[in-house]
């Protein structure tokens, strides 16, 4: 987005990305909330010779909003998003892929019998096609780090069931588990057992 924005800012403008954490599944305004970005993150991404003028409206513009605000480069960004946000969202696409074309299990059994782990990746899913096709096209580097790390990962994983190594199995749950008790504790979610069946805004 910067490189393709940055040539046609006109001599005056202060051009400072930004990018808000927040939101849901749902698309366009009528998906927004008053509270949208209370205790949310977000990310400003001052382009080179960024007036710290600038920057710091647009801080204070969405501290007023109630967000957190931080500010890194923009190949730092597109890393931390591809780990948070678009890696995430491709394993759901796939995993909710898996369930449509495993033909043993019906589409009416995976609807029914929808554990949470399932109906949190359908959530994840069901955000728009276009707008995801597109970001994956735009970070391709990052997401695709991250994606070979991840795959890695699962290899490793399979092996230790096959093999039967519990050890390893429980030592890297646990080690995992850490993350989800940190994202409570920033305030980020919350532990409440209510497995998303409560609707939220």
């Amino acid at each position: 987005m910067i490189e393709a924005v940055s040539p046609h800012i006109p001599e005056g403008v202060h051009f400072v990305p930004a990018h808000p954490l927040a939101g849901t599944e749902h698309s366009g305004p009528e998906a927004g909330f008053a509270e949208l970005f209370d205790n949310r993150w977000s990310l400003l991404v001052p382009v080179e010779g960024s007036d710290p003028a600038a920057v710091a409206q647009l801080r204070a513009l969405w501290e007023g909003m109630g967000a957190y605000v931080e500010e890194m480069d923009a190949e730092h960004h597109d890393l931390v998003l591809a780990v948070t946000s678009h890696a995430p969202h491709l394993i759901a696409y796939t995993m909710v892929g898996v369930a449509d074309d495993l033909r043993r299990v019906t589409d009416s059994e995976v609807i029914k019998y929808s554990a949470a782990g399932f109906r949190d990746f359908t959530r994840i899913a069901a955000s728009d096609p276009t707008m995801w096709r597109d970001v994956f096209l735009t970070n391709k580097e990052a997401t695709l780090e991250i994606l070979g790390r991840f795959t890695e990962e699962l290899f490793a994983l399979q092996r230790a069931i096959r093999t039967g190594d519990g050890e390893h199995l429980h030592d890297y749950f646990t080690r995992t588990r850490a993350i989800r008790r940190g994202i409570i504790e920033a305030g980020q979610d919350t532990d409440a057992p209510d497995f998303g069946r409560v609707k939220k805004p």
